[in-house]
């Protein structure tokens, strides 16, 4: 399998994952299911076609963490479909994996069998696919905080509240486990657990940002829209931590997280 097999893996799912979207809409929820398993299966077997043709897991560029992050991100839609129904959550996700993929196609990056011995732990790629995880939910509780802000009218209810909570405190779970794997990498690639690294440090400041959230919200007399602006500050920082680090000067030729 080579990358330039991926567009058409990219197409079939994506329209698997639209159709998808488009039954929660018609409220027909076993084809919403079937269509986007399917998709996710058909856009699974490209990664781990990728994962024998390299030879290693399809983690080391950005390119190749995007398509993990364009699998989990209607993985993360289906979950929060099956629990709550909001029909908007799949046509999300189908969008903002598309953005993902297209990316993708107009920059692919280097992928090759290329393997620097840091990357070799077997921390290395649980470190990575958790974290993947953890960003579509975040992603998609981040949404959910939007549209409560901006987009809907009338007054936020409790509901809504615990849905967006509930997808903070999975990501974050999912999150602390990644730095926790991270961690153990880095004890074994680097010699010690924490180091203060320009990307190490980007991560604690988010997963602190998040801690806030969830604790700001246990307050008594919290104020909700300042708990949901907190969410949407703390997605931000993620991108930070995920992809903007490496344009930070800090970072440039000091980070033992950089690999390109």
């Amino acid at each position: 399998m080579t990358w330039e097999q991926f567009i058409y893996f990219a197409i079939v799912s994506v329209l698997l994952w639209a159709v998808g979207a488009f039954a929660a809409w018609r409220n027909k929820s076993g084809i919403a299911f079937t269509a986007t398993i399917v998709g996710l299966l058909v856009f699974f077997s490209f990664i781990v076609s990728m994962w024998v043709s390299l030879e290693r897991p399809p983690l080391r560029t950005m390119g190749e963490t995007r398509l993990w992050y364009s699998l989990f991100l209607p993985l993360a839609g289906i979950i929060v479909y099956s629990r709550w129904k909001y029909k908007w959550i799949l046509t999300f996700s189908t969008v903002l994996a598309l953005v993902f993929i297209c990316v993708n196609l107009f920059k692919p990056e280097i992928h090759d069998k290329t393997l620097m011995p840091a990357l070799q732990s077997p921390w290395f790629a649980p470190h990575v696919i958790v974290y993947m995880f953890a960003y579509a939910v975040l992603g998609a509780a981040t949404l959910m905080a939007v549209y409560l802000l901006l987009v809907k009218k009338a007054a936020i209810t409790a509901e809504e509240l615990d849905i967006t909570d509930n997808m903070v405190y999975v990501g974050l779970a999912f999150m602390t486990f990644g730095m926790l794997f991270g961690a153990l990498w880095a004890k074994e690639a680097w010699g010690h657990y924490w180091s203060w690294d320009p990307k190490e440090t980007w991560a604690a400041i988010t997963w602190l940002s998040y801690l806030i959230y969830v604790h700001y919200r246990q307050l008594p007399r919290h104020r909700e829209r300042l708990a949901l602006w907190t969410l949407v500050i703390s997605f931000a920082l993620l991108q930070m931590c995920w992809w903007g680090i490496n344009y930070l000067p800090s970072a440039q030729g000091s980070s033992v997280h950089t690999y390109n």
